[in-house]
């Protein structure tokens, strides 16, 4: 078992409170930046508690709010609106369908569903049919929540730490979409959780070009400025001439990605020219970083690249690379403070297996959720004796630094060896012509299943599949070796940017072998 010392920093019994906190100490502070709009951390308060009195008039109260809207000051005001309304906040995917839109708000019941006018003419038929009794609609081209400027901010009564806070659906790659139940101390103490890894710095500027509706972007933009009392630099979506141009102008001082968008970034022309001295943190999540990527990154940007590990169903982090020590590659670090991680067999799930050895992550602490809306068995599939068991294959090492090889279902077994295409992504990483790798299993007749690899070549790359085979032998024993390697112009993600394993297995189960 591994985990961190019980010392946490400064806490609160919800998120709100934070945001609170930040108003009275910084009430002048810029708050919320989103194109040429700006707001004061006085006046974010103001907006969000006449928001979240008005939520509270329709019923809200021990009941739900839905929000389906794009990155924007709208989306910020809603959440945190909806949380001090006494409600439980279900942040949707602005991607979603009709057809994906539908099971969820049917799931979720909320009674209000806030929305921004571009996805309204989908969204509002859908609501009624699922039985939505308030839609409220959103936007630069409607209405606008940054409206409120009283004098005096007058929140309604608050709920305590144990109300639920979250309903945040899962990306349902695997199936149907699951709703994960977070209550507000699990988010709130999660928050404290990190910086007492990582301390924050009182007024950091921080780019948020991850999706707010997703665990990621909440709790590394949303909750992490508001706890700082920092400035959210708000894009609308990931596009890298905003980003290059944020970071300039807006002098970002905290940047948070993910290994699609520091990828992105380096092979683009416009990376080497941008100015980042004003950058001094960055953070990596939502899926494994290749070494490789973070010391490339590290080296050109200067600044460190902090990896660390979680799902939406812990609140959402586990763990962190600390600061004040030399970054491991390929480690997600070390447990949280008040969390312990253990390593157990993937059968039964109660075997504790040593240091250094492969098995299932399973981990609890106060951030972890309380369960999955409307799914007891799942839930009792996935917290069990008091742990959550994550589903993600892993190893710690002897200081408690934890490693994560690849998912369960991920797993692929080769002439009777277990293989986890992780370890075989991060050897196509280190090939200087390849930009983005994804590895997958897929049926064969003779050894069970083989490997197939998807690649990505950077611009001007002389690399072609044999190449990229050699030096997979190379590096690699002999069952790991993929038996196929395709070439692509890009590989499809999911939402919030991992790569989307599901299509590449039904990709791989038809394509010719490329080598």
């Amino acid at each position: 078992m591994t985990g961190a010392t019980p010392v946490v920093v400064r806490t609160w019994a919800t998120v709100v409170e934070m945001l609170a906190a930040a108003a009275t100490e910084a009430p002048d502070a810029e708050a919320l930046v989103f194109g040429d709009r700006r707001l004061t951390y006085a006046t974010y308060l103001a907006c969000v508690a006449g928001f979240a009195r008005e939520l509270d008039a329709l019923g809200a109260r021990d009941d739900r709010v839905a929000t389906l809207i794009g990155n924007s000051i709208e989306a910020c005001v809603a959440a945190f609106a909806a949380l001090a309304a006494g409600a439980q906040h279900v942040p949707l995917n602005p991607q979603y369908t009709a057809r994906e839109l539908g099971p969820i708000l049917a799931d979720a019941a909320p009674v209000v569903l806030v929305v921004d006018a571009a996805m309204a003419p989908m969204a509002e038929p859908v609501a009624r049919r699922a039985g939505v009794r308030h839609v409220i609609v959103v936007g630069e081209r409607a209405r606008r929540l940054d409206t409120w400027r009283a004098a005096e901010v007058t929140l309604p009564p608050l709920p305590g730490a144990q109300a639920l806070a979250l309903l945040q659906y899962t990306g349902g790659t695997t199936g149907g979409a699951k709703g994960v139940d977070l209550t507000h101390g699990a988010i709130a103490i999660n928050v404290a959780q990190r910086d007492a890894l990582l301390p924050s710095r009182p007024g950091d500027r921080i780019l948020c070009m991850m999706p707010l509706s997703h665990a990621y972007g909440m709790a590394m933009g949303l909750f992490l400025a508001a706890h700082c009392a920092g400035t959210l630099v708000i894009l609308s979506r990931y596009l890298p001439d905003e980003v290059f141009a944020a970071i300039q102008r807006e002098r970002i001082g905290v940047f948070p990605g993910s290994p699609t968008v520091f990828v992105g970034l380096m092979s683009h022309p416009d990376f080497a020219r941008t100015d980042w001295r004003s950058v001094h943190t960055c953070y990596s999540g939502a899926a494994p970083l290749a070494a490789a990527t973070l010391e490339r990154w590290r080296d050109a940007v200067g600044a460190p690249v902090y990896e660390g590990y979680g799902m939406t169903e812990a609140g959402p982090v586990l763990s962190f690379n600390p600061s004040g020590r030399p970054a491991r590659p390929g480690s997600v670090g070390v447990a949280l403070p008040l969390t312990d991680l253990e390593i157990v067999d993937v059968e039964s799930g109660r075997q504790v297996l040593p240091v250094g050895t492969c098995g299932e992550v399973r981990a609890r602490g106060p951030q972890c959720m309380r369960g999955y809306r409307n799914r007891p068995d799942e839930t009792a599939l996935a917290l069990r004796d008091g742990w959550l068991y994550t589903g993600d294959i892993g190893e710690l090492d002897a200081e408690g630094y934890l490693y994560i090889r690849d998912r369960k279902k991920d797993m692929a077994i080769v002439g009777g060896y277990n293989v986890y295409p992780r370890e075989v992504e991060e050897v196509l990483f280190e090939h200087p012509d390849v930009a983005d790798a994804a590895v997958v299993g897929a049926p064969d007749a003779y050894r069970g299943e083989v490997l197939v690899a998807h690649v990505v070549l950077r611009a001007g790359a002389s690399a072609d599949a044999g190449s990229l085979l050699a030096h997979c032998r190379a590096n690699l024993a002999k069952y790991k070796v993929p038996t196929r390697v395709r070439l692509a112009a890009a590989l499809p993600k999911t939402a919030v940017n991992k790569s989307d394993k599901n299509a590449l297995r039904r990709l791989g189960a038809t394509d010719s072998p490329a080598a």
